[in-house]
């Protein structure tokens, strides 16, 4: 997938896998690698920025197999915002298919 758009829909994918579940950054990478090709360099960076913009918060879970994980929660205002983004991704993809279908 092209970079630029994948930085587009990467935080609208994250926040929709949220809405699905709790889950820890890696879990999220996991998932998102095959179809988005994202890295953990990626993830961190951009669950900071949704953690210090209040739409993810936080909380440990004792693990088996190493150190306590950080898992992630879709907070009210991230659900308001991953609904706005979801109306704006099919409206765009409406007006791009189109175009390309003529």
């Amino acid at each position: 997938m092209k970079t630029q758009l994948k930085k587009g829909v990467l935080e609208m994918c994250v926040l929709a896998l949220l809405e699905r579940h709790d889950s820890y950054a890696y879990e999220i990478v996991s998932t998102l690698a095959d179809g988005v090709e994202m890295s953990e360099g990626t993830i961190y960076p951009l669950m900071r920025r949704l953690q210090n913009d209040g739409l993810v918060s936080t909380y440990l879970v004792e693990s088996d197999s190493g150190p306590p994980r950080k898992y992630y929660r879709l907070e009210v205002r991230g659900r308001e915002v991953l609904a706005e983004m979801k109306q704006e991704w099919s409206g765009f993809l409406e007006e791009v298919n189109k175009i390309i279908e003529g």
